[in-house]
């Protein structure tokens, strides 16, 4: 900045006014000063600015993993945001991990940003809290923290995947309606279980689970086992992306026509689902609306400098996007969650 002043014959507090928008520079004045600094490569030290404004112009993100599409459309619609309001994403992972999770939120408040968005992790075993973080607007999405206080945007995964098993068993008659979760830890995949089950049991069925589908390896020894047994099932529900995935390549893999020999509805959307075959009927969920609503809300919070002692909820609507796995000749539709 002094070098910039120096060419300019002005002093260094004209040349930050001009960097900082204000009126009380002449036009002909901040032309030179943007002359010079293109002259001499100047870049402003946004740590120092920071430092003198208190105001770092950042948020953080912390997702689980980004190898699941859910996760990155989220991250993408964050980033997109922050940067119709000037602002820059840091963003990293915790791996399902609650110690990892607690370690990257210290580092994000050392970087000093002004907000939080996180994707927690194990919630019965997350550290994340408004009390020890009293002074960073937190805002989860996917999935809630036990803090009242803290702001959530979530779906409506209880009554998704009640729907997706009602859809079914009324229209298709199952009665055998495998459950197939990714991880018994995931308040998501607790809530699809729950929606699950009491479709089945209002029906008079039997719930059928598993919690173990961490791989394709695992997945598939599942898949194998239960469609060997004395009385298979007829259809599948799984719980999320990644679960859908393992299942549909166990059963391609294994030879079982889909849905002749056995029906499968996911929870969650992919770009391929719409193209495989055959052409696989999930619950839609708003992904890149859950990113963004989730970061405006922090936005706000931000703008407005607010620590409510009851943070909001926010849960955004699913749809059942009908196409041919779950046994449906009709052309493509969509139902409300």
């Amino acid at each position: 900045m002094n070098d910039v002043a120096r060419v300019v014959r002005v002093g260094t507090m004209t040349v930050s006014r001009v960097l900082n928008g204000s009126a009380n520079v002449t036009e002909e004045t901040a032309k030179r000063v943007y002359h010079a600094i293109e002259k001499l490569g100047y870049r402003p030290n946004e740590m120092a600015r920071a430092l003198r404004s208190l105001k770092s112009r950042t948020i953080g993100l912390i997702v689980p993993y980004l190898y699941d599409p859910f996760f990155a459309t989220c991250a993408h619609a964050v980033n997109m945001v922050a940067r119709e309001h000037g602002y820059s994403v840091i963003l990293t992972t915790s791996n399902e991990d609650p110690a990892t999770e607690y370690a990257e939120v210290q580092s994000m408040l050392q970087r000093h940003v002004e907000g939080l968005l996180i994707i927690p992790a194990d919630i019965r075993r997350s550290r994340v809290s408004q009390s020890e973080f009293s002074g960073t607007h937190i805002v989860t999405l996917d999935r809630p923290v036990h803090d009242a206080r803290i702001d959530s945007v979530q779906v409506q995964n209880q009554s998704g995947a009640k729907r997706a098993v009602q859809h079914l068993i009324q229209q298709h008659g199952h009665k055998r309606i495998f459950f197939l979760g990714f991880n018994k830890n995931l308040y998501t995949v607790r809530a699809r279980f729950e929606g699950y089950r009491r479709a089945m049991q209002e029906a008079r069925l039997d719930p059928e689970s598993t919690f173990d589908c961490l791989s394709e390896e695992a997945t598939a020894e599942i898949v194998a086992n239960q469609l060997s047994g004395k009385n298979p099932p007829t259809a599948f529900f799984t719980a999320n992306n990644l679960t859908t995935r393992y299942t549909l390549r166990a059963l391609i893999e294994s030879g079982v026509p889909v849905p002749e020999e056995v029906a499968l509805i996911g929870f969650d959307d992919f770009e391929l689902a719409e193209i495989l075959h055959p052409t696989l009927t999930v619950v839609r969920q708003p992904a890149s609306e859950l990113g963004r609503v989730a970061a405006n809300l922090l936005f706000d919070r931000i703008k407005r400098d607010e620590f409510p002692e009851e943070g909001s909820r926010i849960v955004l609507p699913v749809e059942l996007v009908i196409r041919r796995s779950c046994g449906c000749k009709t052309r493509p539709g969509r139902l409300s969650g």
